[in-house]
């Protein structure tokens, strides 16, 4: 049995915009169900056709696409979609909001080809689009305390996790993969899988770019001391 082709809603101002993503998916076998030009609409098309993936332009008239990924992800009506967000600049705080509300990344619209239908068949998985320095930028620049913009879930509480889940969400916030999680803990990367299970459940995370946020608030990892994954290898 064949697996069931992936399907976008592309949300975005410019039509030119929308278009070259729309052909540069469909090129690769991924279905683009609807468009959107604003957040409202982008809200409507994802009520209306269900898909897998959004791709949401932070920055739309009328309601924003920081606002509009908000209400699809508090949808409980349906399971919600993969959300990635479109910005053109590297370090736009609405994309530090929007992690935390539960997008699972963010791309640059000069997004090579390759890397655009890359990404949406990661966050498919439920895998989370972390560029890590890009990230890490990101999270010194934007975390505070005390902005009520930037929080993540009230019910954050990391004594819930065992120290080795505490090890390992401390290590996902430096930008390891699973593969080098493995590596790094000397474990199988089937038991990484089931720690990061583990740490979404208690925490009631939605995918790793929470857990990264998460991390960073919860003083977890502090702000300006993150250390090179590769050191002590």
């Amino acid at each position: 049995m064949s697996e069931q082709p992936l399907r976008v809603v592309v949300a975005d101002d410019q039509a030119l915009v929308r278009t070259g993503f729309r052909l540069i998916l469909e090129s690769e076998g991924i279905e683009v169900v609807a468009e959107a030009e604003d957040g409202e609409q982008a809200v409507a098309a994802v009520r209306r056709s269900r898909p897998d993936v959004v791709l949401m332009d932070i920055r739309m008239p009328g309601l924003d696409g920081l606002e509009a990924a908000r209400r699809i992800l508090a949808d409980r009506v349906q399971e919600p979609p993969r959300i990635i967000m479109l910005t053109t600049f590297d370090l736009d705080h609405y994309v530090y909001a929007a992690m935390a509300a539960g997008a699972s990344g963010f791309l640059l619209k000069d997004v090579t080809p390759e890397h655009l239908a890359a990404a949406v068949r990661l966050v498919r998985t439920g895998d989370a689009l972390l560029a890590p320095a890009i990230t890490r930028r990101l999270v010194e620049r934007f975390a505070r305390p005390d902005d009520p913009a930037a929080a993540v879930a009230p019910h954050r509480e990391l004594g819930t996790l065992t120290p080795r889940e505490l090890e390992v969400m401390a290590l996902l916030a430096r930008g390891l993969s699973n593969a080098e999680l493995a590596a790094r803990l000397r474990l199988s990367e089937a038991t990484v899988k089931t720690h990061v299970a583990r740490i979404l459940g208690k925490l009631g995370l939605r995918d790793r770019a929470q857990v990264v946020v998460a991390a960073y608030e919860t003083g977890l990892v502090s702000v300006g001391s993150v250390a090179d994954p590769a050191a002590g290898r």
